[in-house]
């Protein structure tokens, strides 16, 4: 398959990627839209509607399906608007033979475009054969979507609960399949059985004769095994996973999925090692499943892409992943939010965001799906946030109500957020009589949750002075620990200078190696979990820590084999990592020594 670039911009937060496909897919650029909010989606197409001058037409909460039809109609009008800038620019682009030169310039030696436009100059002078053969190949960024598959929240009409497919997550999958889109779904956020089942209810999520599929799936995994049993899953459903797509476990930006101890470098090549396995196993399920369903069946194997992000900041970097983990592409997600020609982030967020910090970037508890989520200190709605508990009233007024999936007090579901399951559970806290210690403690676990699904959301409708009365101004902003490492606004241009080695925009010359990075992320999170262990000392859970304790040293020993395999390339950055990877392991020893403790001290 051509592609013109090796990296994606993976899906940040609700609204900071939410109209970047009209920004980057005419340059080859993928990108990927949040389905989550579908009022913010209609609000952004009324806007570009007016901007545009398109007939707009409100699709409002009493029409029926009125979800899924946003969601159809927002992507639609993406695709046409992102067509048109592409012709355009490919017109300009191929109008004289520097404009031609101009843009293979800056795409990476690895693109498959730029390969074979090489070998056909070598052969032909001609510039018209140039011209037209570069204005019909050159391929338009990838317009993917994204669902979280848990936010799936139930949905009633009046006191009338709704057949599954109107849940939100199924809305948003009918929405995207509806569409005019020829791109990926990303599905996140772990399996949801009901959820991949109901793929099968549509022609584009299946494969013809040659292989082609209009709409493609993509898994967001932690680690191999989690792929090969979803792979497997959907196979025999008739779906193939077109890309599994590789994230560090804690070095990334939004909300984090760790690992049991489960390194980045290992995994991938776990994967590389296996890509065949993967491949030969689910194609044979696929296939059978397409025979009884009399379907097409691909004359051959279908293609699979394995792509990597989370952490990775320079083009050394990018370039390894490339090279030894034979991925194709990797996705840089935090440093593009300093991109306002590719994402959509407000003044004030922006600015916060180039004086950021390794202390102001921190893995909280904010999220109210109980995930990790890597967050910013001082973001506005976490100043919101205070602010109400300090006038004791805490908890979000809650308008829109995605994340209202915890039913202990209601069974149409609440946000963990919201003022009225808050005001529950410090009722029930109250009556517990407990020390003031203990009632602080837990008076933080209720109310150090943020409506994240509001606040995610808000910048873009700050950067377009749309209404805010609903939602309010505050902004939570989610990037990852990198985000510290970035500090200045950037052009495109001098992104994809810097990630292809042409530039430099890092003024942090005393980074760690992203590999590093995440040990040194997963050594604190061990860290934090024993102290937690320390309250409760189980034989169940001291297992489980070691176990996380040898999964870390056997990834320590993978990295101290691959960084002295490296050290004849004579850079500082190998000789560096072995350094820090000794004093990791004495570390990690250290605190193992804390979680072996003899039987007799542990609870049954």
């Amino acid at each position: 398959m051509t592609h013109a670039h090796s990296f994606h911009i993976p899906v940040m937060g609700i609204g900071f990627t939410i109209d970047s496909p009209l920004k980057v897919s005419q340059f080859g650029i993928d990108s990927v839209i949040s389905l989550v909010d579908d009022i913010l989606l209609e609000k952004l197409r009324k806007m570009y509607s007016g901007k545009y001058g398109l007939a707009y037409q409100e699709i409002t909460d009493n029409i029926e399906d009125f979800r899924a039809k946003r969601i159809t109609s927002y992507l639609d009008m993406i695709q046409d608007l992102a067509q048109e800038k592409f012709d355009n620019f490919k017109n300009t682009t191929t109008e004289t033979a520097d404009g031609i030169r101009s843009y293979f310039n800056s795409l990476p030696d690895s693109s498959t475009f730029k390969k074979e436009f090489s070998e056909l100059a070598e052969y032909s002078f001609n510039f018209p054969e140039i011209k037209d053969w570069v204005k019909e190949r050159m391929p338009m960024g990838s317009i993917d979507v994204n669902i979280m598959t848990k936010v799936d929240k139930d949905n009633y009409v009046k006191k009338e609960k709704l057949s599954s497919e109107y849940n939100d997550a199924h809305a948003a999958l009918r929405g995207y399949a509806n569409s005019k889109l020829n791109s990926s779904v990303i599905l996140s956020a772990g399996m949801n059985p009901r959820l991949y089942s109901y793929l099968e209810q549509f022609d584009d999520f299946y494969p013809d004769t040659n292989g082609n599929i209009k709409k493609k799936i993509v898994l967001k995994v932690s680690d191999y095994r989690s792929a090969m049993i979803q792979g497997k899953f959907l196979a025999k459903k008739g779906i193939w996973v077109s890309e599994y797509r590789i994230e560090s476990g804690l070095n990334c930006g939004g909300h984090a999925f760790a690992t049991d101890g489960h390194l980045m470098g290992p995994i991938l090549h776990q994967f590389k090692e296996n890509k065949q396995e993967l491949i030969d196993t689910v194609h044979e399920l696929l296939v059978n499943s397409l025979q009884l369903k009399e379907r097409a069946i691909p004359s051959k194997p279908l293609s699979l892409k394995i792509t990597a992000q989370g952490g990775v900041g320079t083009a050394a970097e990018h370039q390894f992943l490339i090279d030894e983990y034979h991925v194709d592409s990797v996705g840089w997600g935090s440093a593009f939010l300093l991109v306002p020609e590719a994402t959509t982030v407000d003044k004030d967020t922006l600015d916060r965001l180039v004086k950021a910090k390794e202390e102001d970037l921190y893995l909280s508890n904010i999220s109210p799906l109980g995930i990790p989520f890597h967050s910013l200190k001082g973001n506005t709605k976490d100043v919101e946030k205070a602010a109400r508990i300090s006038d004791g009233k805490p908890g979000s007024p809650c308008p829109k109500k995605f994340v209202a999936l915890n039913k202990d007090f209601n069974e149409k579901g609440l946000c963990t957020a919201s003022r009225q399951y808050q005001n529950k559970k410090l009722k029930e806290l109250k009556s517990q009589n407990l020390s003031q210690t203990e009632y602080d403690y837990h008076f933080h676990k209720i109310t150090e949750k943020s409506c994240t699904c509001v606040g995610l959301g808000t910048s873009a409708l700050l950067v377009y002075n749309l209404d805010t009365k609903i939602e309010g101004e505050g902004v939570s902003v989610c990037p990852g620990p990198n985000m510290a490492y970035f500090s200045k606004v950037s052009t495109l241009n001098e992104m994809m200078g810097h990630i292809y080695g042409k530039t430099n925009v890092m003024s942090h010359p005393n980074r760690p190696n992203m590999f590093i990075k995440e040990l040194h992320i997963y050594l604190e999170y061990y860290k934090e979990q024993i102290s937690e262990f320390k309250m409760m000392p189980t034989a169940k859970r001291r297992k489980q820590l070691l176990s996380f304790s040898s999964n870390l040293m056997e990834g320590i020993g993978y990295y101290e084999n691959l960084f002295e395999a490296k050290k004849d390339k004579a850079l500082p950055y190998y000789n560096l990592a072995l350094e820090q990877l000794k004093e990791s392991r004495t570390f990690l020893s250290l605190l193992t020594e804390e979680v072996e403790m003899p039987e007799e001290n542990l609870a049954s």
